[in-house]
């Protein structure tokens, strides 16, 4: 039902308009805020804490259908539910969950958008101040950058004990010194608001800091190993897409006087996409499962992200090919399903960091 309903939305609400909101570089507040109304941007939050109840493997298979047709309207979703919903749930206090987390899961406050954001990335300096922290520095890649209302923000807060000086925050755009820089001009994912972050002098409360002192470094890695869940089925729904397109197309293209699915080197294409994709699905689902049953899914969530992206990526590349000249022609879709696909080998640890963490799982 989930997944129905996930795969109606795709084609109803997000296919129309999908290429001019790439083009155009324009945040699907549509979208999300639809989104949102379903139930789909706080999917694994309780719902007395304003979420869908909802377990990871259906989360999965609602992420691979929005990605079939809009991976930057899925970013959105992975980003908000796998990392910032996650994060809060798990380990904020009471009094953060349902001030943050609630609206949060929900999508929407007062009758506007409000979703949250995940700066880790590049070096920060908070200085304990007592009663409040004071925050400094710079964010970039920020996925809803501009969108969001919450940061939870990673910041070095005595570089003295290394990763056990790591604080994680959580940080209201409208306070003063929290300033939305550029916007970053993307290969794929355009219609995603990825900007830099800067901060200076933002004063952040004490019953702002999520867990104990040092605890940021812990929790930017648990969080991230939910997350890698969302972003390898998105990678698997753009590879999806890219085949069902491919698909399609070999059966109503003709070549040589007959459909080139007739043709045994698309047949090939079409066998290797198919089976790829099966194995990328189930090892998503296999992350999912391990998640919900309380088990350890670091190992699992990281080799469903590898290969779910680089899939993503052999897929879509081979989708451009088998439509031939109209591959590379913006209307046919596939390729701009292969630009969104690079950077799901990219974003949330790259396909390098995940063999480091399989291979040290493996060699325990």
């Amino acid at each position: 039902m989930i997944q129905k309903a996930a795969r109606d939305f795709a084609q109803q609400e997000c296919l129309p308009g999908v290429i001019e909101r790439d083009e155009k570089q324009q945040f699907p507040r549509e979208q999300v805020t639809k989104l949102a109304e379903l139930g789909f941007m706080g999917m694994m939050v309780p719902e007395e804490y304003g979420g869908g109840g909802m377990d990871t493997v259906s989360y999965v298979l609602a992420m691979e259908e929005i990605s079939k047709i809009d991976a930057s309207v899925s970013v959105c979703m992975s980003v908000n539910n796998s990392l910032v919903c996650y994060g809060l749930k798990e380990y904020g206090t009471e009094a953060q969950k349902k001030k943050y987390l609630t609206p949060i899961a929900q999508g929407t406050k007062d009758g506007e958008l409000y979703i949250g954001a995940f700066l880790l990335s590049e070096p920060e300096a908070a200085e304990d101040k007592g009663d409040h922290y004071i925050l400094n520095g710079t964010k970039n890649w920020i996925t809803n950058g501009s969108s969001a209302s919450v940061y939870l923000v990673i910041a070095q807060t005595d570089v003295a004990k290394g990763s056990h000086g790591i604080n994680a925050f959580i940080v209201e755009k409208k306070w003063p010194g929290v300033t939305v820089a550029a916007k970053e001009n993307k290969l794929g994912i355009r219609g995603s608001d990825t900007h830099t972050i800067m901060f200076n002098d933002v004063k952040v409360p004490k019953e702002n800091r999520i867990g104990e002192d040092g605890f940021g470094f812990k929790f930017a890695m648990k969080t991230l190993s939910g997350g890698r869940i969302g972003i390898a089925s998105q990678a698997l729904g753009i590879a999806s897409g890219a085949y069902e397109l491919a698909l399609k197309y070999s059966k109503q293209r003709k070549a040589f006087g007959k459909e080139i699915a007739q043709h045994q080197a698309i047949q090939f294409k079409l066998a290797d996409m198919a089976t790829r994709i099966e194995a990328a699905r189930l090892l998503c689902l296999k992350a999912a499962w391990e998640k919900d049953n309380g088990q350890n899914y670091d190992l699992s969530s990281s080799m469903a992200k590898v290969f779910a992206s680089e899939t993503a990526m052999w897929t879509t590349v081979e989708a451009v090919q088998i439509h031939g000249g109209y591959g590379f022609v913006k209307e046919y879709h596939v390729e701009r399903l292969m630009r969104d696909a690079k950077i799901t080998q990219i974003y949330e640890g790259t396909s390098e960091v995940q063999r480091i963490v399989i291979s040290r799982n493996i060699l325990k």
